[in-house]
C-alpha cells in the first residue's frame, strides 16, 4: 500500500489515548512510507493526524472542497492539497488515491464515508482493505449493530467480515497488508441473504 485513506473526524475530545493512537497509526505511515490521504483539514482528528505525519517528514494529501477552503479549515502545510467542488468529487478523489482505507473516531460525515466504501467493496466496485481503528472501544456499539443486522438477515456474515476492527494501528495495518481478494460469496449477486 502507498497511500491510505484516513476518514476520521473535525473534532477531537483530547483523549489521551487516542492521541496516543494516532500518533501510533502516524508512525506506521512514516516508516511504511505510506502517503496518508485525508479530508484537508487542520482541526480535529484530521489536523493532528496530518500534522503528526507532517512533523516527521512524512507525505500527506488532502482533498477538500472549495466551500471548506473558503470557511479556513483547510490545512496550510500539506504536501499536497486538491480542492474539489462539492462533497461527491471529494469522495471519488480520495478513494481513488488511496490503496486502503482506515476510519478513526468521528461523527456523521465519518459514518457517511466509511459506509460508502464499505458498500462500494460489497458491491465489487472495489477490491482496498477497510480497517477501523477501534480506539477504547469507541465503534463496539456500531459492530454491535452489525450483529444485529446479521441476526435479522439483513447483511451477510462473509458482508460484515470484509472491515476490520482492530484497537492496535499495528494489528490493523498489518491485516490490511494481507488482504486477498473477495471470495465470491461475498459479492452482491442477488437478494438471499441465507
Amino acid at each position: 500500500m502507498k497511500a491510505i485513506c484516513v476518514y476520521c473526524g473535525s473534532n477531537f475530545n483530547g483523549d489521551p489515548q487516542m492521541r496516543t493512537a494516532i500518533e501510533n497509526l502516524a508512525q506506521l505511515f512514516i516508516d511504511q512510507d505510506i502517503t496518508l490521504v485525508y479530508g484537508g483539514g487542520s482541526v480535529g482528528i484530521m489536523g493532528v493526524i496530518a500534522d503528526e505525519i507532517l512533523l516527521k517528514a512524512g507525505s500527506v494529501t488532502g482533498v477538500i472542497p472549495q466551500f471548506l477552503m473558503d470557511k479556513e479549515v483547510g490545512h496550510k502545510s500539506l504536501t499536497k492539497m486538491i480542492i474539489t467542488e462539492n462533497m461527491h468529487e471529494r469522495k471519488k478523489q480520495m478513494a481513488n488515491l488511496s490503496d486502503g482505507f482506515i476510519v478513526l473516531p468521528g461523527g456523521f460525515g465519518t459514518l457517511e464515508e466509511f459506509f460508502e466504501v464499505l458498500t462500494w467493496l460489497q458491491l465489487g466496485l472495489h477490491n482496498k482493505p477497510i480497517g477501523v481503528l477501534n480506539i477504547g472501544g469507541f465503534y463496539d456499539p456500531l459492530f454491535a449493530q452489525m450483529e444485529v443486522m446479521v441476526a435479522h438477515r439483513f447483511l451477510k456474515p462473509a458482508n460484515r467480515d470484509l472491515v476490520f476492527n482492530e484497537s492496535d494501528p499495528a494489528v490493523l495495518m498489518e491485516k490490511m497488508k494481507n488482504f486477498n481478494a473477495l471470495p465470491d460469496e461475498v459479492w452482491f449477486k442477488d437478494r438471499n441473504l441465507s
